[in-house]
C-alpha cells in the first residue's frame, strides 16, 4: 500500500540518493528553503584494497550542508517528515515504509518509456530523440506511480550519457523544487506501453563492427564501449562517426578509422588494456599499427 500525497506543499522533506545524480536535487531544496531533518544514502564505498572508506556524493554533499545523514532507510518515516523525495537511491523501499510516509521519486526518463535502472543509456542507445525527467509517486512495483509532471529533454547528435544525466539532474531537480513550493497537483496514471530500462552488461557495450555506424557511435556515447584487439579489452571513450570510407571489411582500421557496416568510426580518445585513456593519434603513433589491423 502507497500512503495517499499530503500536504500539497510539504516544508520537512526527507530526502533518499547516492551518486552525482542525486545531488542537484538535494541541493535544489536546500536551497528553497524545505527543511530537510535526514538524508539517506548508500554506505561508503571502498575504492582499493589499501583505501580508505569514500562518502557517496549524496552523504558528501549533505554533510558540506550540515544534514543529518544516515543509512538506514527506515529513517524515512522515522524522522517525522511530511514527506520523503527519492532521486537515484539505489535500494527498494520496503512497503511498510511506503505506508507509513509519502515519497516522491524523480526518475530519468518520460514514464511510462524506460522504467528501470538504466534509463539514459537505453535512450541513447535506443537512438531516442527526446527524453525527460518524471516526477511520481513511489510505489513498491519497479516505475509504476502515478506521474505529477514531466519535464522534455531533447537528445542531441553528439550528447554522451553524462552529458544527459547531467542535464536532466540539473532541470529536473529545479522543477521539483518550484513544484513542491507551488503546489503538486493530482497525478495522473501512467498511459502507454512500458518499455523497460535493464542495467547495461559488458555484452552490451561490445562493438560489433558491422552494425550501422550510428550504432556504434551511440553505443561509444554512452560510455565504456569496448572491442578486442590483440585478445585484449580496448576501450574507445571518444570518437566521431564518418558517413563514408574505403570499402573494408567492419573492423578494419585504416588510418585512425575503423570500418562500419556503412561508413567509419574515426578514434579520438582510446584506453587500451592495462593503460589510462589517451588520444588516439598519440596511441596510433606510439603503437605503430599497421594499416588493416582488425578491431574485434
Amino acid at each position: 500500500m502507497t500512503l495517499p500525497f499530503s500536504p500539497a506543499r510539504p516544508r520537512r522533506i526527507a530526502f533518499a540518493g547516492t551518486p552525482d545524480d542525486a545531488v542537484p536535487a538535494l541541493q535544489a531544496l536546500d536551497e528553497g528553503g524545505f527543511e530537510i531533518p535526514v538524508v539517506v544514502t548508500g554506505a561508503p564505498r571502498r575504492r582499493s584494497r589499501r583505501g580508505s572508506d569514500t562518502p557517496s556524493p549524496v552523504a558528501a554533499a549533505a554533510e558540506g550542508l550540515s544534514l543529518p545523514v544516515s543509512h538506514e532507510p527506515a529513517d524515512l518515516a522515522g524522522c517525522g517528515a511530511d514527506c520523503a523525495v527519492v532521486v537515484a537511491y539505489g535500494q527498494l523501499i520496503g512497503e511498510d515504509l511506503l505506508a507509513v510516509t509519502p515519497m516522491l521519486n524523480l526518475h530519468f526518463s518520460l514514464l511510462p518509456r524506460w522504467r528501470g535502472a538504466a534509463p539514459v543509456e537505453r535512450a541513447l542507445l535506443a537512438g531516442d530523440d527526446r527524453t525527460g525527467v518524471s516526477l511520481m509517486a513511489l510505489e513498491a512495483t519497479l516505475d509504476t506511480g502515478p506521474v505529477y509532471w514531466r519535464h522534455e529533454v531533447p537528445v542531441g547528435p553528439a550528447d554522451t550519457a553524462a552529458e544527459l544525466r547531467q542535464r536532466l539532474a540539473h532541470d529536473g531537480a529545479q522543477r521539483l523544487a518550484e513544484s513542491l513550493a507551488g503546489g503538486l497537483g493530482t497525478p495522473q496514471s501512467q498511459s502507454g506501453e512500458p518499455t523497460y530500462a535493464r542495467k547495461l552488461t559488458p555484452a552490451d557495450r561490445q562493438i560489433d563492427w558491422s552494425q550501422p555506424t550510428a550504432l556504434i557511435d551511440r553505443q561509444i556515447r554512452v560510455g565504456g564501449a569496448w572491442t578486442a584487439l590483440d585478445g585484449e579489452r580496448f576501450i574507445v571513450r571518444e570518437a566521431n562517426p564518418l558517413a563514408d570510407g574505403p570499402d573494408d571489411p567492419p573492423g578494419t582500421l585504416r588510418d585512425d578509422s575503423v570500418a562500419t557496416r556503412d561508413g567509419m568510426i574515426r578514434l579520438a580518445v582510446v584506453q587500451p588494456a592495462g593503460r589510462v585513456a589517451i588520444d588516439a593519434q598519440d596511441w596510433l603513433r606510439g603503437a605503430r599499427l599497421p594499416s588493416g589491423t582488425r578491431f574485434g
